[in-house]
């Protein structure tokens, strides 16, 4: 799973096969806007030709659509694992594991109950602060979704505390915030090893989003391979400038594989669309050629 394709990232005129894959989308089944059948009809009209749906720590929306096959468009399994490591909160991403895996099917077990776990405290705080019902308006939100904090921040514009999910995470649910609820999230090596037990590929997702410095960074991406992992996401929806490099030099350093995705939940104004070029990526390198 490992390669090596030189130091420098990848430069016009290196091609390879497939033009756009998304490595990295969310529906409805957690905190996307679309159903998963409308996303992987909205990837096909896209010109999408591999893709992943990444839903947070569940597989609903994967398994509901794994049968259904549209010819132009390769859908494979995938999911967004929340672990931590070192006291920080990361995600990896499976890609092509066996969704019937009974460990597999236990992890995202303990995910789930995790996820409500910290679900009610974040309810607790809430009602604290003014807002009673948060729980009750969150669930009702997610309509049978895995549970998240943009289900609170939705309830929380409804119900007039805030004026934006941007208002609620800044100022309730954000990093450091009230909201923003240590749970007990399996380890990095246990979530690596789980996907690895299900003949998955584990994708470290978006590394530069976490608040590291470089020296952590490093760190986190050396325990990552020590787990296992196969791939480092170095395209995350739009990248700041200078991020795509940094990030593709820390994987050819450890002979990593990279993904990459649009981290599509919803059309919005800074997000990405569906879909990420990669023709210009040297083959042998993109963790597609090889799930």
């Amino acid at each position: 799973m490992s390669c090596h394709c030189g130091g420098e990232p990848p430069r016009p005129g290196r091609s390879v096969e497939i033009a756009l894959i998304d490595f990295h989308t969310h529906s409805a089944a957690s905190d996307g806007a679309l159903a998963p059948a409308a996303l992987v009809n909205r990837a096909l009209r896209e010109g999408v030709k591999r893709l992943a749906i990444t839903d947070h720590d569940t597989i609903a929306g994967y398994l509901s659509v794994r049968n259904y096959l549209p010819e132009g468009i390769d859908v494979i399994s995938g999911v967004e694992l929340s672990c931590e490591w070192g006291r920080v909160g990361v995600h990896v991403i499976g890609l092509g594991f066996d969704p019937e895996a009974p460990g597999f099917r236990a992890h995202l077990k303990r995910l789930d109950g995790a996820r409500r776990e910290r679900a009610e405290r974040i309810d607790q705080k809430l009602e604290r602060a003014g807002m009673p019902g948060a729980m009750a308006g969150a669930l009702e939100e997610a309509a049978g979704a895995q549970i998240g904090r943009p289900h609170f921040a939705r309830w929380m514009v409804g119900a007039g505390h805030v004026a934006s999910e941007e208002e609620a995470f800044k100022r309730f649910l954000g990093r450091g915030k009230a909201g923003d609820i240590l749970v007990l999230w399996p380890s990095l090596h246990e979530t690596v090893e789980a996907i690895l037990d299900a003949q998955g590929m584990p994708v470290l997702a978006h590394p530069a989003h976490y608040g590291l410095t470089a020296t952590r960074l490093r760190a986190l991406i050396d325990a990552f391979t020590s787990a296992g992992g196969a791939a480092v996401e170095i395209i995350n929806g739009r990248p700041k400038p200078g991020e795509q490099d940094m990030l593709w030099r820390l994987a050819n350093d450890r002979s990593l594989r990279v993904s990459v995705g649009s981290d599509f939940h919803r059309d919005s104004t800074y997000g990405a669309g569906l879909g990420v070029d990669v023709t210009n990526m040297p083959s042998g390198c993109g963790i597609w050629e090889v799930v």
